[in-house]
């Protein structure tokens, strides 16, 4: 198996510093390096239609929800900001993909829902997005996959409980 960039900066590190545990490197350098190179992949579907991966997660949130949220949900759902979520909107909403009403009894609380253009693009984005990231991971077999997938989802599981921004 080829060494990959990670087991070659750990090398490095031990050839300068022996007695250093570089055991946490090689957990958390290869899930950072992973994450950086699937981001700079830029999930060509969603390129291609215009949107970025976290204008589609709020997209996704509302339509897999299946039910308007406010923006504080929508932070929520997608781990953003709520500066981050205003922003993402403001865009959407002027692309005419989402739509904001404001609560009937409360003035200042919105409610986000798509619009039919905004709910057509995500059911047929999706399929193209997810045969996108399965051409992504085809180098690696079923069991592989699903060990990955169980083994990622409860270090997910212990960080959300130390850490936070587990989902309420």
């Amino acid at each position: 198996m080829t060494d990959d960039i990670v087991a070659s900066v750990v090398r490095q590190w031990q050839a300068v510093n022996p007695e250093l545990d570089t055991g946490p490197m090689e957990l958390i350098g290869r899930i950072n390096r992973c994450s950086a190179l699937l981001q700079q992949a830029e999930d060509a579907p969603l390129r291609e239609a215009g949107l970025t991966r976290a204008e589609f997660d709020l997209l996704g949130a509302v339509r897999r929800t299946d039910r308007a949220l406010t923006p504080g949900e929508l932070a929520r759902e997608t781990f953003s900001s709520g500066a981050a979520v205003t922003k993402r909107l403001r865009v959407l909403q002027e692309r005419g993909l989402v739509d904001r009403r404001s609560d009937a009894r409360d003035r200042r609380v919105a409610h986000v829902h798509l619009t039919e253009e905004g709910r057509a693009l995500v059911d047929g984005l999706l399929p193209r997005q997810l045969a996108y990231e399965r051409a992504v991971l085809a180098g690696l077999d079923a069991g592989t996959r699903e060990r990955l997938s169980a083994q990622l989802s409860e270090l997910l599981v212990q960080l959300e409980g130390r850490i936070g921004g587990a989902r309420r």
